[in-house]
């Protein structure tokens, strides 16, 4: 797993990208580097938003994407992400 793909599956702000406040179903988080500049990177985010019901189980997966810019450190950490 790459550090970009780590970070991704942990990160909350993607919970921005999510249109039913739902959960984000890091399995099915797929990017892609769209901008990618020194030490700054832009990518586009596609997961699955799980909605539950009241027992808890999932009714349902409504697909979400966006775009999120990364800031890098001098070695290639994540430092800063912030979706567009």
């Amino acid at each position: 797993m790459s550090i970009i793909e780590h970070y991704l599956k942990s990160c909350r702000e993607l919970t921005r990208c999510c249109s039913q406040n739902g959960w984000i179903d890091s399995e099915s988080l797929r990017y892609s580097i769209l901008i990618e500049t020194g030490n700054e990177l832009v990518v586009k985010v596609e997961f699955d938003e799980l909605l539950m019901d009241g027992t808890g189980n999932c009714s349902r997966r409504l697909p979400c994407s966006g775009q999120v810019h990364l800031l890098l450190d001098r070695v290639g950490r994540i430092i800063r992400a912030e979706v567009l």
